[in-house]
């Protein structure tokens, strides 16, 4: 297991998404490659963690619409 990396965001904290999120096969309430949240959504980081196998840090994201999606850091930027 690799040491996780630490986060640059942190709870709480207002995001906006700079592409558009769409579900990977992760989300399971919507369709593979459906569009779940488009870019310039806001959101508000409810959960930081990581990534078992890199590290990598992942952003649980609450919209306006109520939908928590896991996000990247080259996925969400700091309003």
């Amino acid at each position: 297991m690799i040491e996780p990396r630490q986060p640059l965001y942190r709870w709480g904290q207002r995001m906006r998404t700079v592409i558009d999120l769409v579900n990977d096969g992760t989300y399971p309430d919507a369709p593979a490659d459906a569009l779940l949240e488009p870019a310039g959504t806001m959101g508000e980081i409810v959960q930081v963690g990581a990534h078992v196998e890199s590290g990598t840090p992942v952003y649980l994201v609450e919209f306006a619409d109520q939908r928590v999606i896991g996000c990247l850091e080259e996925e969400i930027v700091p309003v």
